[in-house]
C-alpha cells in the first residue's frame, strides 16, 4: 500500500506561497511594486509623448523634436559612468557604516557639474534654433525647453544611484512616481489646448521640485554634503581616486550611448526625416523603454547581489540573479505577446497618419527585446560589482560591430527594416558576450 502523502504536500496554497516567501526574503515587495509602477509610467510617458506629438506637430516638426530629445538624452555622454562609480563608493561606505565626508562631497560635485552641463546645453539649443531663419522665437524656446526636459535625466541619474546605495529607494521611487504622473498629465494637456511652451515650462518646474525634495532627503541621510563649497576640489579628488574606473566606465558609457543613439543620426541621413525617423523613434521607444521596466526587476535585487558578492556567497548571488531574470522575463513575455498579436494596432494608434510601421519589424523587435533583457541582467550585475573593464570591452566591440553593420547596410542599399534588423543581430551578439563575462568574473570570484 502506498503511504498517503502529507496534507501539506498536497496543499496548492502552500506550494504557491513558497516562491512568494523566497521572493520576500530577497527583496522588498513594496519596492518591487513601486518600482514596477514608475517603470511602467516611464514607458507610458514615452508612448504618450509619441501619441501627442503625432497629433499636435506636423511630421517634419515631429522628427525635429525627436532629434532634439535624443540630443538631450545624449548628454549622458558626460556621465562617463561616474554615477555607477558613486553607487559603488556610496554602497561601500553605507555597508561599512563609515562617516567619511569625501564621498558625499564628491556626490555633490558630480550632481552640480551635471546640472551645469544641462544648463549649457539648453542655452546652446536656444541659440542655435533661434538663429535658424525658418524658426520663430516661440518654437526656438519650445525646442530649448524640450531639450532641458530630456537632458535633466542626466542629473536625476546620479541621485537615483546615491539613493539606492544608501537604501533610500522607496523615497526616491515615490518622487519618481510623482514626476512621471505629472509629466504625463502635462503632455496630455497639449491635446486640450495647452501650448507646447506652457506644458514644457511646467514640466521643467516639476523637475526642479523633485530635485529639491530628493537632495534635501539625501542631505539629511548624510549621503550628500550640506554645503556645495569646495565642489571643484571634490571633483578633482573624485577623478584622482577613481581615474582608472572612470576611464573604463566612461568607455562603456560612451560606447553604450553611441550604440543606442547613432541610429538617430544614420537614419535621417540614409532614409530622410519624416516617416523613417518617426518609425525608428517609435521602435526604439518600445525597445529602450523595456530597459526601464527591467530596472524595476533589477534595482530591488542589487543590494542583495552586491552584499552576496562582497561576502563571496555564490549561492545567494546566483539566487538573486536568477530572481532578477525571472522578474524581467514577466514584462518581456508581455511585451512580446502584445507585439505579436496586436503590434500593428498599437502602432496605428500611436502614430495615426504620421507614419506606418512595417509588419516585418515586429519579429525583429521581439528578438531585440529578449536580447535587451539578457543584456540588462548581465550588465547590471557587472556594473554594480565593479567590473568596468569587462563591460567596456563588450561596449567597444558593439561600437565597432555597429559601424561595420551600418557600412554593409548602406552599400547593400537596404531599407529601414533592413537597418533595424541588422542592428538587432549585432545587439544579440553583445548580449551573449555580457553573459560570458558574468560567468567568468562575478560568479567565478564568488565561488572562490
Amino acid at each position: 500500500m502506498v503511504p498517503a502523502m502529507p496534507t501539506a504536500a498536497l496543499s496548492s496554497k502552500s506550494f504557491l506561497h513558497q516562491p512568494l516567501r523566497a521572493l520576500a526574503g530577497l527583496l522588498s515587495l513594496r519596492y518591487v511594486v513601486l518600482r514596477a509602477s514608475t517603470a511602467a509610467a516611464a514607458i507610458a510617458s514615452g508612448l504618450v509623448q509619441t501619441f501627442v506629438f503625432a497629433r499636435v506637430l506636423n511630421p517634419q516638426d515631429f522628427s525635429i523634436f525627436i532629434l532634439i530629445g535624443t540630443l538631450g538624452l545624449s548628454l549622458w555622454l558626460f556621465d562617463l559612468g561616474a554615477a555607477k562609480i558613486l553607487y559603488v563608493r556610496q554602497r561601500e561606505r553605507h555597508l561599512a557604516g563609515s562617516t567619511d565626508v569625501a564621498v558625499p562631497a564628491q556626490s555633490n560635485a558630480v550632481v552640480l557639474l551635471y546640472g551645469l552641463i544641462v544648463l549649457t546645453g539648453t542655452v546652446l539649443c536656444l541659440g542655435i534654433m533661434a538663429a535658424r531663419p525658418s524658426v520663430d522665437l516661440t518654437r526656438a524656446i519650445e525646442c530649448a525647453l524640450f531639450f532641458s526636459f530630456s537632458a535633466l535625466n542626466l542629473v536625476w541619474f546620479p541621485l537615483r544611484n546615491v539613493s539606492n546605495a544608501v537604501d533610500e529607494f522607496i523615497a526616491f521611487e515615490t518622487l519618481e512616481a510623482v514626476r512621471r504622473i505629472g509629466h504625463i498629465g502635462l503632455i496630455l494637456a497639449m491635446l486640450i489646448g495647452l501650448p507646447i511652451w506652457a506644458s514644457l515650462s511646467l514640466a521643467n518646474l516639476l523637475w526642479l521640485a523633485v530635485f529639491a525634495a530628493c537632495v534635501a532627503r539625501l542631505v539629511r541621510k548624510g549621503a550628500l554634503a550640506r554645503r556645495m563649497s569646495g565642489a571643484a576640489g571634490a571633483l578633482v579628488a573624485f577623478w584622482r581616486g577613481n581615474r582608472s574606473a572612470i576611464l573604463r566606465s566612461g568607455n562603456y558609457a560612451m560606447a553604450e550611448l553611441t550604440v543606442y543613439n547613432f541610429p538617430y543620426l544614420v537614419v535621417p541621413l540614409m532614409f530622410g526625416l519624416g516617416a523613417p525617423t518617426i518609425i525608428l523613434d517609435t521602435v526604439f521607444k518600445i525597445f529602450r523603454g523595456a530597459t526601464l521596466i527591467y530596472a524595476a526587476g533589477l534595482d530591488p535585487l542589487i543590494p542583495r547581489q552586491t552584499r552576496a558578492f562582497a561576502e563571496r556567497d555564490f549561492g545567494m548571488l546566483l539566487k538573486a540573479t536568477l530572481m532578477a531574470t525571472l522578474l524581467c522575463s514577466i514584462p518581456t513575455a508581455a511585451f512580446c505577446a502584445l507585439l505579436w498579436f496586436a503590434g500593428d494596432k498599437v502602432f496605428a494608434l500611436l502614430l495615426g497618419p504620421a507614419a506606418t510601421v512595417p509588419p516585418a519589424l515586429i519579429p525583429i523587435m521581439i528578438m531585440m527585446i529578449i536580447a535587451n533583457m539578457i543584456q540588462n541582467v548581465a550588465s547590471c550585475l557587472l556594473q554594480h560589482t565593479g567590473f568596468f573593464r569587462e563591460i567596456a570591452r563588450v561596449a567597444t566591440f558593439m561600437v565597432v560591430a555597429m559601424g561595420a553593420m551600418t557600412a554593409v547596410v548602406y552599400f547593400a542599399g537596404a531599407d529601414i527594416v533592413g537597418f533595424i534588423g541588422a542592428y538587432g543581430v549585432v545587439y544579440v551578439l553583445g548580449a551573449v558576450l555580457y553573459v560570458v563575462y558574468v560567468v567568468r568574473k562575478p560568479f567565478r570570484i564568488a565561488k572562490g
